[in-house]
């Protein structure tokens, strides 16, 4: 998809109601430092759409990203940052179940993992819970330019056997830096919310 037009268009708080939008959307998980941000700015070719910040668990919202008026990108509250009280963290976790749990046009449920580590059991509950939601998964292996190219297959399966995945599921590396696997998020996008068929 060419990006001609990206805006956040639906911020969602905890007491918000999860809106009934009418456009595909696909979501994106993961722990509150392992890159979401460097991740959506990087899908979206825009330096700071989603903003990076060193302090992680920034986002502590739902927020709907517009995309071409055809689809959302939809940024779900980074999960298991320490120095959130526990009532926060619990807010948050009702949050993301809510909008798996009623939204009607979600297609997929991208789910970020740091490559360099064994997947926490943060990382493991949020698996677990996707796949129990009734999504499949895809995991994007976050960080890549932070190893070597001979770790590149080591680190997967890690990631593979640490979250214990349903065979066949999709593992991209990516990487913020290089954009590496930039165009195989996309090109699966396209694919889920039927892109390429309305083009032909």
């Amino acid at each position: 998809m060419v990006i001609k037009n990206v805006e956040l268009e639906i911020v969602c708080g905890v007491t918000s109601k999860i809106p009934d939008t009418e456009l595909p959307e696909v979501a994106f998980a993961g722990k509150s430092n392992v890159g979401k941000s460097s991740l959506i700015n990087g899908l979206m070719n825009r330096k700071s759409l989603a903003r990076t910040s060193s302090q992680p668990g920034k986002t502590q919202t739902i927020n709907f990203y517009n995309i071409n008026k055809f689809m959302y990108l939809v940024d779900l509250p980074g999960y298991g940052y320490a120095k959130v009280s526990e009532n926060e963290k619990k807010k948050w976790g009702k949050m993301i179940e809510n909008y798996l749990h009623t939204s009607k046009q979600l297609k997929a449920v991208f789910l970020l993992i740091d490559i360099r580590h064994e997947p926490s059991a943060n990382d493991k509950m949020m698996y677990e819970w996707i796949v129990y939601q009734g999504y499949d998964p895809i995991i994007v292996a976050t960080k890549l330019d932070k190893i070597k190219r001979s770790q590149i297959q080591k680190s997967v399966k890690m990631v593979k056997e640490g979250l214990n995945v349903k065979p066949g599921t999709k593992i991209i590396p990516y990487s913020a830096l290089t954009k590496q696997g930039r165009d195989e998020i996309w090109e699966l996008m396209d694919e889920l919310v039927g892109y390429e068929t309305e083009k032909k």
